[in-house]
């Protein structure tokens, strides 16, 4: 009812002082035609020849005035049911204003959960991906270690002479049995290579791992074209003398295979000689040295166990013949006896028909002498007629 309607020279007027306005301004207008009323009435008395026509306008006025209080009336009855009505409407206006400020604030309530819990989780992957990163990074860092620790030891010629031994090693170690291999055998010529495999005729199998891989790190090294000649020159010159040195100390005639092995312990330097120097593999070919490299090693090494297998079939051939035989008697004794047991079948099947025909005729029998009639009249007949009637037994009956 407070609430300000309109404004006027800064003054606000509200519903109620609106109400008390109007009804002032009816009173006053009435208190004026009533005054007005008098004062026509006096001059009505005052003058006697207009006495009708001023009553008439006394009446006329008076009817005005009932019609304005009743006015008044109407439009007091309508003031306050405009005022009951946006009371109301105010009321349930704040109602619904409160109504949506309760669901915004409680939509927004869980609009920040929800997002609070998103934040954590996110946070949370974020923190496990942190935590991957470090040990990925403590990873590189060790790995880094191990690959300058791998530099150190690939630049020392014994240092890098050791590991591809190792690597040659566990490569053999893991295709073979013990005992068709041997690492570090002496030789009649008292050389000793790296290692020797053992194939069927018994002449070892030598193998070299000590490749010169100075002159692939300077090839590597290189920055300019002069360098990288005099590198490449260098490694065809080095890896030619470990060929022919391979080829002098370990092809021993009669003692070892007719070819041997040399060992490059790294794929990427064996692509780099079959792709460059094509020309050196060629001569290593005909000095019959084959380069290897770690996964052609144990290709070879998969070849030779399928020789050692052959060569132990063949072996075991005369074993295997000498069983074969003995399993042919055992069959043919087996398939005597199975004759001999369809002959007992044979006869038994034989001796249980003649016993069911026996059968058959000693029924048929019973039967005829259950047809005969012993009764008195017929008593002397049948005697005279049984007399001449034997029985014989036929053979088989």
């Amino acid at each position: 009812m407070n609430q300000p309607i309109f404004t006027f020279n800064g003054f606000d007027a509200g519903l109620g002082a609106a109400l008390a306005g109007v009804a002032v301004a009816v009173v006053v207008m009435v208190t004026i035609a009533i005054l007005a009323a008098r004062a026509m009435r006096r001059h009505n008395e005052a003058g006697a020849q207009t006495a009708a026509a001023q009553s008439r306008q006394n009446e006329a006025m008076e009817r005005r005035i009932i019609e304005l209080a009743r006015i008044q009336a109407e439009t007091g009855g309508r003031l306050q049911a405009l005022g009951e009505g946006l009371g109301g409407r105010q009321a349930e206006l704040a109602r619904v204003l409160a109504e949506r400020l309760d669901a915004v604030s409680t939509r927004l309530g869980h609009s920040m959960e929800e997002t609070t819990r998103q934040t954590v989780a996110r946070l949370q992957s974020l923190n496990e991906r942190i935590a991957v990163l470090d040990h990925a990074q403590k990873n590189l860092t060790e790995l880094s270690g191990h690959v300058v620790s791998l530099r150190d030891v690939l630049g020392n010629k014994q240092a890098r002479g050791a590991f591809g031994q190792a690597r040659m090693e566990t490569i053999i170690a893991d295709g073979l049995p013990k005992g068709l291999f041997a690492f570090q055998y002496t030789l009649s010529n008292n050389t000793r290579p790296d290692c020797v495999i053992f194939l069927p005729d018994q002449r070892p199998l030598a193998i070299d791992a000590k490749f010169p891989l100075e002159a692939v790190t300077a090839l590597r090294d290189a920055k300019s074209d002069d360098a990288r000649q005099r590198a490449a020159q260098r490694l065809r010159q080095d890896v030619w003398k470990h060929i022919a040195d391979i080829a002098n100390k370990y092809l021993l005639p009669g003692e070892t295979q007719e070819i041997a092995l040399m060992f490059v312990p790294s794929e990427s330097v064996y692509a780099e000689l079959y792709d460059g120097f094509d020309d050196l593999v060629q001569k290593a070919y005909r000095a019959r040295i084959v380069i290897v490299s770690p996964s052609l090693l144990m290709l070879a090494i998969q070849v030779m166990q399928q020789i050692l297998k052959d060569a132990r079939m063949r072996e075991a051939a005369d074993l295997i013949r000498a069983e074969v035989g003995r399993m042919m008697g055992d069959v043919g004794r087996l398939r005597e006896r199975v004759l001999k047991l369809q002959q007992h079948y044979g006869q038994a099947g034989e001796d249980m028909r003649q016993i069911l025909i026996s059968a058959d005729k000693i029924g048929a029998r019973a039967g005829r002498i259950d047809q005969l009639d012993f009764s008195e009249e017929a008593g002397a007949c049948a005697t005279i007629m049984a007399a001449p009637a034997t029985l014989k037994l036929e053979t088989g009956e």
